[in-house]
């Protein structure tokens, strides 16, 4: 169902880098969860009223936030795929992850709403009608629900979107909490137990939590939350595949929203290599990530000595000596200055948030590590965020 959906509606649906590709699946995605929420709202209203339900009329006011939580993701969608201008130079797709803090926050607004109506309802029972119409009605919910859902996130995997997967996740949360309210019908029905309040109550919260959940999605990105590391692993690899590339270190990814991802790093080379040459090899790899990835990498280029012996036998001590320490750790940068009296060590060394605290610690442990080599050499340590710094050789 979803291929064929795609097929009409969606032109090029396999060229998901695409941005009007992916606005499409945005769109489609929206249109699909206004016109079903809106039925379900309806066929929920009428139903819960004539049984005076207010678990089921609950259950439906959600399915209206959901449908305009489906307009919201509409018109974010819409958006995010207007190109780069010159007061947004990075583009507008992070406009799609603001879409998905305004669906949170109408989750978290109706959820607050219903459970105010629950406690009324839990202070004040009534009693509810069941009849072949709400058990009909609950069920084809709990059906139409189950599909978006399924919908949604074979959408939000094909084109990597936090909103749709999000979207796909509320409608999960709606396929259980229309399931209790069901069950609350039942057992009011053959027991006389008046749990409708309490149902109901249960069914807010659960919104409240999913409200609170989806807008922490939302928020990482926007708040600048660590790269994943797949997506590390993939530039690593593009920037490693040449042969001249000896390592590399600081890369550091920008996200401005799907699709419009920018990363820096630095990339280590001989330095008897032809700088013109390193020029070239460098700006093939900038083009080729951007070719085969979309993302725009810019590299600096890092001459590195190869054939010192003295400074080659260091670098692999203070290595060796690392590692013994703790295996994260890494060092970039190594390099030698002599002097008539002592010899510098100068390098970065990359550590981990938890060891923060640690680095007088690790300097001494270093510098008693090299002094066993020789009395006059020194270190000179600078200390890198791990996030911020990642290497790769």
């Amino acid at each position: 169902m979803t291929r064929l959906l795609l097929r009409l509606f969606v032109r090029d649906y396999d060229k998901t880098e695409e941005p009007k590709v992916r606005a499409a699946y945005g769109r489609l995605s929206g249109l699909v969860g206004i016109l079903c929420n809106l039925l379900l709202f309806a066929g929920k209203l009428i139903v819960g009223t004539i049984a005076g339900s207010v678990s089921i009329t609950a259950d439906a006011v959600n399915n209206l936030s959901d449908a305009s939580s489906s307009v919201v993701t509409l018109v974010g969608f819409r958006i995010a795929e207007r190109p780069a201008d010159a007061d947004h130079p990075y583009g507008h797709a992070r406009v799609e992850y603001i879409s998905g803090l305004g669906v949170a926050a109408l989750i978290l607004v109706i959820g607050f709403e219903l459970a105010k109506t629950s406690v009324e309802k839990i202070f004040h029972p009534q009693s509810v009608e069941f009849s072949l119409a709400v058990a009909v009605v609950l069920l084809l919910s709990i059906g139409v629900k189950l599909w978006m859902s399924l919908f949604n996130g074979s959408l939000g995997r094909r084109i990597g979107s936090p909103t749709l997967q999000a979207t796909a996740a509320d409608s999960r949360n709606d396929v259980i909490s229309t399931t209790a309210v069901l069950a609350a019908a039942l057992v009011e029905k053959f027991t006389g137990w008046q749990v409708d309040g309490y149902v109901g109550l249960a069914v807010a919260l659960f919104i409240l939590w999913s409200g609170v959940g989806i807008a922490k999605q939302t928020i990482d990105p926007l708040l600048g939350q660590a790269a994943d590391p797949a997506l590390q692993q993939l530039l690593a690899r593009e920037i490693l595949q040449n042969d001249k590339v000896l390592g590399f270190h600081d890369l550091m990814i920008h996200d401005y929203g799907p699709g419009q991802r920018f990363a820096t790093a630095h990339v280590e080379m001989d330095m008897h290599e032809d700088p013109l040459m390193c020029h070239d090899i460098i700006d093939d790899i900038e083009r080729s990530c951007m070719a085969r990835h979309n993302i725009h990498l810019c590299i600096h280029y890092d001459p590195i000595v190869t054939d010192d012996e003295e400074l080659n036998h260091m670098k692999e001590l203070v290595r060796g000596c690392i590692k013994k320490i703790d295996p994260r750790l890494s060092i970039h940068d190594f390099r030698m200055v002599k002097g008539p009296g002592h010899t510098n060590l100068i390098f970065d060394m990359i550590i981990p948030y938890e060891m923060d605290g640690r680095r007088q610690e690790l300097k001494e442990q270093i510098d008693q590590a090299v002094q066993q080599e020789s009395h006059r050499y020194y270190t000179v340590i600078t200390f890198d965020e791990e996030a911020f710094n990642r290497a790769g050789e």
